[in-house]
């Protein structure tokens, strides 16, 4: 399918030729799904831990006898149904992530692509080229492309200026080719996407 090209001046720029294997196929909310459950939770840290009976710093003594106080059979205030005791079942140090299957990871993005172009989401930059990284400019330059939420993919090398200009503009994010990902792209109204970045997508998907 042709696509046209603009610039950053909201200026046209030719058109560009993209592939339909990937980015014109049926999108699928399954695949989309299980991606996105994948990468959150690959990316959660795991750091949360309590203790248990064995890690309290409390003694071991038994401290009621065992026959006579009308009483239960307990050993030691470490049991978790005391107060200041162990905790039972408590979140552990582990890893979240699960597998998927690559043929599958790979799928996921083609489909994310898919989802932008057939919901006419999806821009095609000549460039990122900025002269000096000004944020008000940048700005500007989007409210006339009409850029309110969106997500730019550069070549394997983002334009620094256009990086600085961007990063402090709500929602708007910037990633090398190398980043990109489907919980990007779908968390983002607009993918705008440069010639560069489309020719290493054609690359990869060969």
């Amino acid at each position: 399918m042709k696509i046209d090209v603009t610039t950053l001046a909201a200026a046209k720029a030719g058109t560009v030729e993209l592939p339909d294997d990937v980015f014109g196929l049926e999108p699928r909310a399954d695949i989309l799904h299980r991606m996105v459950n994948y990468q959150l939770a690959k990316r959660q840290a795991g750091t949360h831990k309590t203790k248990g009976r064995s890690e309290i710093a409390l003694t071991g003594k038994k401290f009621v006898k065992q026959k006579g106080s009308g009483g239960a059979r307990h050993g030691d205030r470490k049991a978790p149904q005391f107060r200041g005791g162990g905790k039972a079942f408590g979140p552990v140090v582990r890893s979240h992530a699960f597998d998927l299957p690559k043929k599958v990871r790979a799928l996921a993005l083609k489909l994310a692509l898919s989802s932008k172009v057939k919901s006419d989401n999806l821009v095609i930059l000549e460039d990122t080229n900025v002269d000096a990284p000004k944020t008000k400019a940048l700005k500007e330059t989007f409210a006339k492309l009409g850029f309110k939420s969106a997500l730019f993919i550069d070549g394997a090398e983002v334009n620094e200026n256009f990086a600085l200009a961007a990063r402090n503009i709500p929602n708007i994010d910037v990633l090398p080719i190398q980043g990109i990902n489907v919980y990007d792209i779908l968390r983002r109204e607009k993918l705008v996407l440069t010639k560069a970045a489309v020719e290493s997508l054609e690359a990869r998907f060969k």
